[in-house]
């Protein structure tokens, strides 16, 4: 029977250590396997006779070196908590230990090439939580995408939180509201009191029995507040598929997640799964988020929203119980939008990491070359903390040639630093930290690495080829899956506690990118052709030619140019293949390099341009305003509308007067919404106190670290608290004046002298 592992841990029992697997069936049922395992470490063999003197244990002889080329043998606790205490001993007696802090489940599940799917042979029992019971059965890898059962929920109270109106429950068998009332209410349940409510939940996850469970703010909220709700009523807090407690910590920073346990189940917060996807927002209120991605809205704004929550448990439980069900229900709407769900499960298929992990690059990363290095022989040293010793060289960014231009197209590598990875074979296992040695590879920075077989490029090989495959069949989240999992690998080198940490590496790869694009720029400018901006893996080239077919005529050239020249270079100069594709992305009717503000120097990361894609136009911004949340919608408004029209050399000086008196006529006050996070505690804000963080001050209770705020005569104030009135002269001079004068000034004017009706030249009448 093939199964999805939803959550791995372990039970000691009578002093031997049990790993217990929980998860989700092919048929449809829940499970629960468990095995007897004993958790490992290696040594050196020639340190065993000294680690013997120190502690006793068992051991094994086995045929697996350290990177060094010497034997390790395998050595046996009973129990996890035995390895880190054992390590601690043999570390302080100058004895290595490898492999000693993977943990105990994961161990189990690498050790039998499990990643997420397996298949279960054995008998099995009924459980009274989970469908079924395996004890000691015979586990394998699989390979079988799940059918996962997501439950959304959602709690209602008053506006103190402290007395529980509702909770309302959805999955795809099940969808109604829990809340106390003395009346019959449509797709709802009503009960007596906070208890029944509370037990009635609780029967009501265990029946259900979901493998994911997930809300709005979930953990930090829900949770929290229902484990006190079954603490004061002396209720079992267990909701998963075994009689464990769940645990929820609570962390009081913005900056770190809370985390919920439940035995069995994996909690799924939707604003971080959101985030974790890489989903944009202008905020993660729900609200916005059914708005912005379903055109919904939820049944109570927020507007008074606690008065009127209050008022409808009192006098209108049904308009409470549709708002409460219908929060749920919007929640697993916009997962099922994003594709969120989806892409966590392909991630969590691929590494073999568990749901709510799967953001972990290291974890991931360990997860994948663990398992390869073991195959090939070897075993990894042991992950330790360590103190960030100097940054990462970052990738080439070239200094632009700022203007407006007509036909600018954009190549950029394919997959940059994983290319550099595979052609130049980039991987602890093949580095050579003192360089020494015959046929090497050496790196711009001079860190040198074998031409052997590693490991790292086979891992990016196979994903590769798991990524064409997955696109052929035009599974859009798959392949972005695969491209996050990828792309994370060089990361992760740079982090102290990663266990192959090396800048000499990370910057092997950043060196080469920097060196490959500057070498592309060379090799193109050489064509004819100008290069006006370079960024890390892309180039954009000012083709002066007359019209799209021309300007896509060229990009081809030069794709296949640049491509058949690195294909003879890196094997002329390196002696191995080359990995590099260089892609001819796409042109731009109209192109603006903008200057970096208050200079003549070109900016860097921020461009917009005109994009002709399947015969319709696109504006397409990177790093300006428009896609900042620091700026306003206001700003936004203007960028986008004046932009519009200089690439369509339109006439603007009209517009630009227009724009300005409206906004005085608070045509535009809805788009003067400031949104700024707060970075830190705001008691840690002492040499200067920023907008936002005053804003912040004047509230009772913070949130969220977003600040929404608008600036009024009288200063910032928080948009829910506004009592002044606003100062249009701010949002001229600072929202509307700034992004004007980065454009007006490639035709000599600018934006006073519009306003002012001085030098009335027409922008394209000359």
């Amino acid at each position: 029977m093939k199964g999805f592992v939803v959550y791995p841990t372990y039970r000691v029992t009578d002093n031997k250590a049990y790993v217990y697997l929980f998860g989700r069936l092919e048929n449809g049922e829940s499970f629960l396997t468990i095995n007897f395992f004993r958790p490992y470490l290696f040594i050196k063999e020639k340190h065993l006779k000294k680690a013997l003197k120190i502690n006793v244990f068992e051991y094994e002889k086995c045929d697996l070196k350290t990177f060094d080329r010497d034997t390790v043998v395998k050595v046996i606790m009973n129990v996890p908590r035995e390895i880190p205490e054992l390590r601690k001993k043999l570390v302080e007696e100058k004895i290595d230990c490898y492999e000693a802090d993977i943990r105990f489940a994961y161990r189990y599940m690498m050790d039998l090439g499990i990643k997420g799917s397996l298949n279960i042979e054995g008998d099995f029992k009924k459980g009274d939580f989970v469908d079924r019971i395996y004890e000691d059965p015979e586990l394998s890898s699989a390979d079988w995408i799940p059918k996962l059962k997501i439950l959304s929920f959602d709690i209602e109270t008053d506006r103190n939180v402290k007395n529980l109106f509702s909770i309302s429950l959805h999955t795809n068998n099940f969808s109604k509201a829990m809340i106390i009332s003395d009346k019959k209410l449509k797709n709802a349940i009503s009960v007596s009191d906070e208890k029944e409510l509370l037990e009635l939940f609780k029967k009501k996850v265990l029946e259900l029995d979901p493998d994911i469970i997930t809300g709005w703010n979930v953990v930090d909220f829900d949770l929290l507040k229902l484990e006190a709700k079954f603490r004061e009523y002396n209720i079992p807090f267990q909701l998963g598929r075994i009689d464990w407690d769940c645990k929820i910590r609570k962390e009081e920073s913005f900056f770190r997640d809370s985390t919920a346990n439940i035995p069995g189940r994996v909690v799924l917060d939707g604003i971080q799964l959101l985030k974790l996807s890489f989903v944009k927002l202008p905020n993660y209120k729900l609200d916005t988020a059914a708005q912005e991605l379903l055109g919904e809205k939820k049944l109570i704004g927020q507007d008074n929203k606690g008065e009127e929550i209050e008022d409808a448990f009192k006098n209108d439980p049904q308009k409470l119980a549709d708002y409460n069900l219908k929060d749920s229900v919007l929640v697993t709407k916009i997962l099922e939008k994003t594709g969120v769900i989806g892409l966590t499960a392909q991630r969590s298929l691929l590494t073999g990491i568990q749901l709510d992990r799967v953001k972990g690059s290291i974890a991931s990363f360990d997860s994948l070359y663990l398992r390869d290095l073991r195959k090939k022989g070897y075993v990894a040293p042991s992950a330790h903390f360590g103190e960030r010793e100097e940054r990462i060289k970052g990738g080439f960014v070239m200094k632009s040639k700022p203007g407006i231009y007509e036909y600018v197209i954009v190549c950029d590598f394919k997959s940059l630093y994983p290319s550099i990875i595979r052609t130049f074979n980039i991987d602890p296992f093949t580095f050579v930290p003192d360089g020494k040695g015959k046929d090497l590879i050496k790196a711009p920075n001079g860190a040198c690495f074998r031409k052997e077989e590693g490991i790292l490029s086979n891992m990016i090989q196979r994903l590769w080829d798991a990524r064409d495959e997955i696109k052929k069949k035009k599974d859009a989240t798959g392949s972005y899956a695969i491209k996050v999992v990828m792309n994370s690998m060089f990361g992760v080198m740079a982090n102290p506690v990663f266990r192959f940490h090396s800048i000499d590496m990370a910057n092997a790869i950043t060196y080469f990118g920097q060196y490959l694009i500057k070498l592309t720029t060379k090799k193109i400018e050489e064509k004819g052709f100008e290069v006006i901006y370079g960024d890390t893996d892309s180039v954009f080239v000012n083709l002066k030619v007359e019209n799209e077919e021309d300007a896509n005529k060229v990009g081809k050239e030069i794709e296949r140019e640049i491509n058949k020249f690195f294909t003879a270079h890196i094997t002329k100069k390196y002696g191995v293949k080359s990995f590099l594709e260089l892609e001819f992305e796409k042109t731009y009717k109209m192109f603006l390099m903008p200057k970096a503000r208050g200079s003549e120097v070109g900016s860097k990361k921020r461009y917009a341009g005109l994009i002709i894609k399947d015969g319709k136009e696109k504006m397409d911004f990177v790093g300006l305003e428009f896609v900042r949340r620091d700026w306003t919608g206001l700003a936004k408004k203007f960028q986008l509308e004046l932009l519009d029209k200089i690439f369509h050399k339109q006439e603007i000086a009209e517009y630009v007067k227009n724009f300005v008196k409206d906004l005085k006529k608070g045509k535009y006050d809805d788009l003067l919404v400031y949104r700024k996070s707060i970075r830190k505690n705001l008691a840690e804000y002492t040499k200067t106190t920023p907008p936002h963080v005053k804003a912040a001050r004047m509230l009772k209770e913070l949130k969220s670290n977003v600040i929404e705020y608008v600036m009024t005569t009288n200063g910032p104030e928080p948009l829910e608290i506004q009592k002044d009135r606003l100062d249009y002269d701010h949002y001229i001079e600072k929202q509307v004046k700034p992004l004007a004068d980065s454009v007006l000034g490639f035709y000599n004017t600018n934006f006073d002298d519009i306003i002012n009706n001085s030098k009335q030249k027409t922008l394209f009448g000359y």
